[in-house]
């Protein structure tokens, strides 16, 4: 189980590999949500994403024989990205299991780190985790789960440290942490650093309309499903359902969960660009999305959203400025 110790550590193998991402803020955007509003940019990590973390965190771990043979993931693009990234950089070794119909930018990304990408059909139904057992046992390659791995959890968790710095520096002691969740390792990782540095700060997962499985599971304390694993813009947080490491930590420290619209995100995507100068994913987009547009869910003076990625895909992104802005 991950604890804050393994966060910590994963700090130190982090350090001087991890971007520490700003802490933004705009009185525009202040403005819409009612109360001060602090961004964590996390979509400025390196490959795009807070996954950069997790990937380090649990590559640099493995052992010289482990790293040799070789790892393999399962992700629709941006753990992709982040396990890619780190074990180019171990000389390890990588296979990714992609959804074909995750955006081609994503896949392109994977596979320019030097990955070797295998796309399987999770529009109609096929298993991306058969398809890395299957990988992984006949290769002898060591699977970093996207979020049920206490390693790459820890890693996620240094975000966490970062904002319980930066807020205490911006004299935020009490706050709404909305954090953009999909099978919840970020939002546990955060929410285990945060009840160590900063027990004020609370977080509170943030998932689309149509895909609030954490949502459904933290308001009847049991795990609940996705109907479906696709049909949403907000690609980079589908998951069938909460981790079974995940979603203890979720219970016992987050508080409700919120549900956006895909309408929101795209505004929230254009004003980002606008207001912040950053570029976000919709999946990136959602904790901006609930701090503006879902006020009285909110409680405090103050809100902090984590903006998780900005792996985009052009058009999509010109949908949103020509939409919003």
């Amino acid at each position: 189980m991950t604890s804050i110790a393994m966060i910590e550590a994963a700090a130190e193998r982090l350090k001087g590999h991890a971007r520490k991402t700003p802490l933004l803020s705009s009185p525009f955007l202040d403005e819409i949500a009612g109360r001060r509003l602090l961004v964590k940019a996390e979509c400025l990590q390196h490959t795009g994403s807070f996954k950069f973390r997790g990937g380090w965190s649990a590559v640099s771990a493995l052992s010289e024989e482990e790293r040799k043979r070789g790892v393999i993931a399962y992700s629709s693009g941006n753990h992709a990205q982040g396990v890619a990234a780190a074990a180019k950089a171990h000389e390890a070794p990588a296979v990714i299991v992609m959804p074909a119909d995750a955006p081609q930018l994503k896949i392109r990304n994977t596979r320019d780190l030097g990955a070797e990408v295998v796309l399987y059909d999770r529009a109609g139904g096929e298993s991306r985790e058969a398809v890395g057992a299957l990988h992984a046992e006949a290769r002898g390659l060591t699977l970093i789960k996207p979020y049920d791995e206490p390693l790459v959890i820890a890693g996620q968790g240094t975000c966490g440290l970062e904002i319980a710095e930066q807020a205490e520096a911006e004299g935020v002691s009490t706050a709404d942490v909305l954090v953009n969740c999909g099978g919840g390792g970020l939002s546990s990782g955060i929410a285990l650093a945060l009840e160590a540095r900063a027990p004020g700060l609370s977080v509170r997962p943030v998932e689309p309309e149509g895909f609030d499985d954490v949502t459904r599971s933290l308001a009847s304390g049991e795990v609940q499903q996705n109907p479906s694993l696709s049909g949403s813009i907000c690609d980079a947080i589908l998951t069938p359902q909460p981790g079974d490491i995940t979603f203890p930590i979720l219970n016992r420290l987050c508080g409700p969960g919120i549900v956006i619209t895909e309408d929101e995100a795209l505004q929230a995507m254009a004003l980002a660009f606008l207001r912040l100068k950053i570029v976000l994913e919709p999946g990136g987009a959602a904790s901006l999305a609930a701090a503006l547009f879902h006020a009285g869910q909110i409680e405090g003076g103050a809100v902090i959203a984590v903006a998780t990625g900005g792996n985009v895909d052009a058009e999509l992104f010109r949908e949103a400025l020509s939409r919003y802005a």
